[in-house]
């Protein structure tokens, strides 16, 4: 049987934001592997910017939207507006890529299960 993970809590902290190479940037909000089942990240993708088509072997994301107006296109879908308290659910290994339409950041909460580790990303470009 496995060993449950123990209490944390985690301080919001939002000056360990980064960039990454698909055009956005991401701030761990959890992601740890004493909780494999799950990683949280909010993302932003900047007004104008269309971040680079990928996908995710072994790990389903579901995009929650929390502030700003995008574009999804996912494998499978037909190309979509997107605003805020809309989400999307991204099977594993389906393409993906997220436009903001807005004049603002698109803000929205990238939650993984099993958790995001980098060996799960494919580029597509």
């Amino acid at each position: 049987m496995d060993t449950p993970a123990p209490p944390t809590l985690r301080r919001f902290d939002a000056t360990a934001e980064y960039e990454i190479a698909e055009r956005c940037a991401i701030l761990e909000l959890a992601n740890d592997a004493t909780d494999p089942a799950v990683s949280i990240a909010r993302a932003r993708v900047a007004p104008g910017v269309t971040t680079a088509r990928h996908r995710l072997r072994g790990t389903v994301e579901r995009y929650l939207i929390l502030e700003g107006r995008g574009r999804v296109d996912v494998d499978g879908l037909p190309s979509a507006e997107v605003g805020p308290g809309d989400s999307v659910t991204i099977p594993a290994m389906c393409g993906q890529r997220i436009e903001n339409l807005g004049d603002s950041d698109l803000l929205f909460l990238a939650i993984c299960t099993p958790r995001f580790v980098p060996d799960c990303y494919e580029s597509l470009e």
